[in-house]
């Protein structure tokens, strides 16, 4: 029942239930808390409801988390949880853990974490704490994608080749995007993750990826 009034909460906002979990010590949940359910987006509802209203929030230079903050707190005063946020940091929750917790999602070779429905174009925004235990959905246990994605065109797309097994050369893409044969990524969205056959009915539309690659951009140049 819980679980349907706080999908019901989040519909306006085109926010998602990302799955629950019962915390332990090691899960580092702030606070005195018996369930923790995560909150977060796949695919393009959640932006179509920011953009509706957008200008919405501190006016802090982070619109969307803004906008996500005040709407979560909200909907998390009305069922009497208490919200968490990935972002606000440093220091910064281990959002990445709680997700793995929570839902059937890994690490991909781009490091980002790979749904096997939602591939790659989703993304965890919050959480609602709750003082009680509650009863949770049975665990989805399926494997990553990644297991039988035998090309792996993720590995092989990249113009500067900024995925490998060492990791991510967050400074080539960077400068990358800095050139004008960078601009395909920093208008639709990076092209390693555009070639993910994974979650194809979810890819984020062109300005919702292109909002994120400018961010991620202007949070990363070396003027």
């Amino acid at each position: 029942m819980l679980f349907a009034a706080i999908a019901e909460e989040l519909k306006p906002t085109g926010l998602i239930l990302r799955g629950g979990f019962h915390p332990e010590p090691a899960d580092a949940v702030p606070g005195s808390v018996g369930t923790l359910v995560l909150v977060g987006n796949a695919g393009m509802a959640m932006w179509q409801a920011f953009a509706r209203e957008a200008g919405a929030g501190s006016g802090s230079g982070n619109p969307l988390d803004d906008w996500i903050r005040e709407r979560l707190t909200g909907i998390a005063d009305d069922l009497g949880a208490v919200p968490l946020f990935p972002f606000g940091g440093p220091p910064f929750l281990p959002f990445q853990r709680w997700a793995q917790r929570a839902e059937p999602t890994y690490p991909s070779p781009l490091g980002l974490l790979i749904h096997p429905d939602y591939g790659l174009w989703h993304a965890y925004r919050g959480a609602l704490a709750f003082a009680e235990r509650i009863d949770l959905p049975a665990p989805d246990s399926r494997p990553s994608p990644c297991e039988s994605c035998a090309d792996k065109p993720c590995l092989a797309t990249c113009p500067v080749e900024a995925f490998s097994g060492d990791g991510y050369d967050v400074p080539a893409c960077v400068s990358h995007l800095a050139t004008r044969a960078g601009a395909d990524c920093v208008e639709d969205g990076c092209r390693a993750r555009r070639a993910c056959p994974v979650g194809r009915d979810f890819v984020y539309a062109r300005e919702q990826a292109g909002f994120h690659m400018r961010a991620f951009f202007a949070a990363n140049r070396r003027d």
